[in-house]
Parts: C-alpha cells; sequence; structure tokens
C-alpha cells in the first residue's frame, strides 16, 4: 500500500518532517493540488500564483533529480484525492499542519471527512513554532524555542519514483500585474538568506523602517517562508550560526541578527493566534470593537487608498510601490492599515483584502492579527495612529522614495513634499487634494476609540483576548503589549520571547 505526501505550504525536501515521515512508510510519492476555487478568492492575486508556480517548478526539479517528481492535479481536493486513491491505492497520506484562511480550513475539515470515510489515515505533522490544539499561551515561547533548537532535517539523496503520470504545471488565466514581484523557488530562497547573512544584513535594525533602504536591507524571505520553499528553523538556525560566527564584534551585525531573530519569533507568535481563533480572519478580535466603524466602507476612499491617489504623498508613495512590487516594510505597512483604519474610519476588512492581495508574501496568521491591530480592534494593544506626514519625514527625508513613486511631486520642495497643499503652486500640480484632514481625523479617531476603552465591559473582554491571544513574560501570565512603547530590558529568562517591535 503506497503512501501520499501531499505538499500544501511547504514546498521544498529540506528540514521536511512531512517527508521524512512519509518515508517511514512504503513507497511514499508526492502531490499537490493545484484549487481553482482558492485562486479565485478575494484574498488569492495572480502575483502569488505566479510565486507558488516557480516554486512548484523548481519542487519537481529538486525531485526530478533524485529520481521521483511531483504529482500535479488540479481540481477540488477532496475530488482529486479520491481519484489518485482509486488509481493508486495508497492508505495513508502524510501532511504538514496548515494555519491558512478560512477557505484552507474548510477544506482541510472536508479532506478529514473523506479519509476517515474512506479508511485513509491523515497524519499531520507541524513545520514551524505553531502549535494546533495549544491549551494556553503560558510557556509557548519556551515550546516554540525547543522546536527551533531541533537540528533541521537534511534532503534526502534518492526518492522512490512516482506511481503515476505526474501531470504538467497547470497555467491558470491570472494576471501578474506586478512588475518587480519576487522570484519563487528554493534556489531564490537560499540566495536572499545567503546574501542577508553575509552582506545585506548588516545594516538591518537601522534600515528596517526605511521604505528605500529596507528593500536591500530586509532578509526579503517573508514570500519564501510564506510558501514554504524554506523552513522558519532554517532561518533561525543559519542567522544563529551567523552569530555565534560574528561574536564579540561591533560593527552592527550582532544587533541586526538578533532583531532579525525576533521577527522569525514574532513570525510564529502572531501565526499562533489564527491557528487559536480563525474567526479573527472575519470578525473583530475584541467583540467591543463590532460595529465600531460603518461595515460597508466609503466607496470612493477606499478606491483612493487602494490605488494611492489619497492626496496624502507618503500614503500614496507607499501603496503605489507595494502594488507594484508586490512587497513593503513592515512599519509602513503598519503605517496604510493605520491610515484606512484611523484617518480614513475604513472597517479593516475591506482594506485587508485589498493588503492581501497586494502582498506576495501574504500569510494569513500574521495578516489579518496585525490588520486587527493596526485598526484597534484587538481591544488590548495599545492604539497606533502613525502621522503619514511625520513618517515621510523621518523615513523619507530627502524624498527619494515619495518622488520615484508619486512623479508628479518632482518639483515640489522638500520641505512641503509631504504636505504639497502648503506649496504656493499647489494648484499647478496634477495631484489630487487631500481626501482627509489629517490631523483632524486623527483627533477624531482617537477621541473615539478611547471612549470605547473606558467602558467596564470592554476591559472584561480585553481580559479574555489577553488570557487567548497575548504575550507572556516568563511564563507568568504577565502580558506584554506588542505595540507597548520600548523600555528598558530587565534580566529575563533566556525562554522568554523576545518581541523586539
Amino acid at each position: 500500500m503506497t503512501t501520499l505526501l501531499w505538499f500544501k505550504r511547504d514546498l521544498r525536501l529540506a528540514d521536511h518532517p512531512a517527508l521524512h515521515r512519509a518515508l517511514r512508510f512504503a513507497a511514499p510519492f508526492a502531490l499537490y493540488i493545484v484549487e481553482p476555487e482558492y485562486w479565485r478568492l478575494d484574498d488569492s492575486s495572480g502575483r502569488q500564483w505566479a510565486f507558488l508556480r516557480e516554486s512548484l517548478a523548481d519542487l519537481r526539479r529538486d525531485l526530478q533529480g533524485r529520481g521521483s517528481d511531483l504529482v500535479i492535479r488540479q481540481g477540488d481536493a477532496v475530488e482529486v484525492l479520491a481519484a489518485v486513491q482509486a488509481e493508486t491505492g495508497f492508505g495513508r497520506i502524510v501532511s504538514h499542519e496548515e494555519t491558512g484562511n478560512g477557505w484552507t480550513f474548510a477544506r482541510d475539515k472536508r479532506v478529514a471527512a473523506w479519509a476517515r470515510k474512506a479508511g485513509v489515515v491523515w497524519d499531520e505533522l507541524p513545520q514551524s513554532g505553531v502549535v494546533r490544539r495549544l491549551d494556553t499561551r503560558d510557556r509557548w515561547a519556551a515550546q516554540r524555542n525547543r522546536f527551533m533548537a531541533q537540528d533541521p532535517l537534511p534532503a534526502p539523496e534518492a526518492l522512490p519514483p512516482v506511481p503515476v503520470d505526474p501531470g504538467p504545471l497547470p497555467k491558470l488565466d491570472l494576471p501578474d500585474d506586478c512588475p518587480g514581484r519576487q522570484t519563487g523557488g528554493r534556489r531564490a530562497a537560499e540566495a536572499l538568506l545567503a546574501s542577508f547573512l553575509q552582506e545585506r544584513g548588516q545594516t538591518y535594525r537601522r534600515a528596517m523602517s526605511s521604505p528605500l533602504e529596507g528593500a536591500d536591507a530586509c532578509s526579503r524571505l517573508s514570500p519564501h517562508l510564506a510558501v514554504g520553499t524554506l523552513s522558519v528553523r532554517e532561518a533561525v538556525q543559519a542567522t544563529a550560526a551567523a552569530q555565534r560566527a560574528r561574536r564579540g564584534t561591533r560593527d552592527g551585525w550582532l544587533g541586526s541578527l538578533k532583531s532579525f531573530q525576533s521577527r522569525l519569533a514574532w513570525r510564529d507568535h502572531f501565526m499562533q493566534k489564527l491557528e487559536d481563533e480563525p474567526a479573527i480572519e472575519w470578525e473583530q478580535m475584541h467583540a467591543g470593537c463590532r460595529g465600531l466603524r460603518p461595515a460597508e466602507p466609503d466607496a470612493d476612499n477606499l478606491a483612493a487608498w487602494c490605488e494611492g491617489r489619497t492626496g496624502v504623498p507618503f500614503v500614496d508613495a507607499c501603496m503605489r510601490s507595494l502594488n507594484a512590487t508586490g512587497w513593503l516594510n513592515f512599519r509602513m505597512r503598519s503605517m496604510l492599515m493605520s491610515f484606512a483604519a484611523y484617518h480614513l474610519w475604513l472597517d479593516w476588512r475591506a482594506p485587508g483584502l485589498h493588503l492581501a492581495r497586494m502582498f506576495t508574501d501574504y500569510e494569513p496568521g500574521i495578516h489579518w492579527s496585525q490588520v486587527q491591530m493596526q485598526s484597534g480592534t484587538t481591544g488590548i494593544n495599545t492604539p497606533r495612529i502613525y502621522n503619514p506626514v511625520k513618517q515621510g519625514h523621518d523615513q523619507d527625508p530627502e524624498g527619494v522614495f515619495t518622488r520615484r513613486w508619486v512623479p508628479e511631486l518632482a518639483e515640489v520642495p522638500d520641505k512641503v513634499l509631504q504636505e504639497p497643499w502648503r506649496w504656493e503652486r499647489a494648484g499647478t500640480l496634477d495631484y489630487p487634494a487631500p481626501i482627509v484632514d489629517v490631523a483632524e481625523a486623527a483627533r477624531e479617531a482617537r477621541s473615539r476609540i478611547w471612549s470605547l476603552r473606558g467602558d467596564a465591559r470592554f476591559r472584561a473582554e480585553s481580559q479574555r483576548v489577553v488570557t487567548k491571544h497575548a504575550s507572556r513574560k516568563d511564563g507568568s501570565g504577565h502580558f506584554v503589549d506588542d505595540r507597548a512603547p520600548r523600555r528598558k530590558p530587565r534580566k529575563t529568562s533566556p525562554d522568554q520571547l523576545k518581541l523586539d517591535l
């Protein structure tokens, strides 16, 4: 009886626990299912499919180089699995646990029901620090760190041939409208990791907040971690090796690598929230925030925000850059969502869907947790209302990034570049007036958010959210605000998850 290895968001052979598990059984073969219904969802896009397709082609080459192949089928997962099971007689499926969106969660439940009825065993294994059926967040960090400390599993040197026709890699009718998109595949991931740890990452801690410098100084591994061409554990351990090699130096590397490790831990921390509560993809995390904003967003303001024509230069530059490249540094992602939620007072779901489609590295667990955090609907994090004018001055003081993406402002002096409506020649610009008064909108949003938080029932619900989702300190159950101002660190347990935000 054969064994099916179901590839999902784990498109690699190295450090692949499910692959090593499958090799313990008879005649394992690998399958990937292209699901057209998934690619019609509101949070999927052509740029994501193009990146994934390149990654599948790279995985197929790696399997072929080991005497095997990747069986690729297109259609509904249950129907495909039933057809392949009838053709091969497999009695076991092995895969990794997937923390995806609500659609993939529902699909997995349908697959589980089919497998039980068909008498097929389905083994699901973790591939990151995310823990399924977690009973408490206390000591979660220690559990995650133990997983990351285990040696990455080597890629097998040889694999058995597949028992069926592998099939072609399909082409879906999805335009890849992203000229600056990153390239998919294991080889691209390995090259990025090496260049980051050896060259590009030295200024990471200082440059990550800049949309201009961050494009080079950040690792750019996020889309590869999202589809699994590289495992988080591989990144953690390669970074740890670089830290050991540079111990005792004072050239900026150690601080940057420490910050990068923190963000790898941060990744699992936020994905755990969606694993624990899948509904946060479509419902406010804090019940008291339901109905906070109009359910139907202002269509004109939403369109202006999505297209980068709000009349606020730094907001528009960041959005246009994202739309064209599929990537933006974390601070600017936060600012875009904050502007939509606070200044434009848009319900978080519609802007969140646009960003999901634009991000080549869309990771539902991180994305929806962050969208809610930046919209003030978690009820436990300190609200952060970014001032886009100040952010423009701070992160783009010479206006290079702003003028690159908003060329209509090429002649505007630096002093008023982020507020071109103050320029004496503003009337001559082919650029819209701001759709909102930035300062007044921020004041109004701040008043609404803080008046809501003063209610006793709101505070009671906040405690529930803390218990279920919040960071812990030293396993004591003490909440660590993921967005609180940074304070001087105190001596802590080595097991503490350090979110260096």
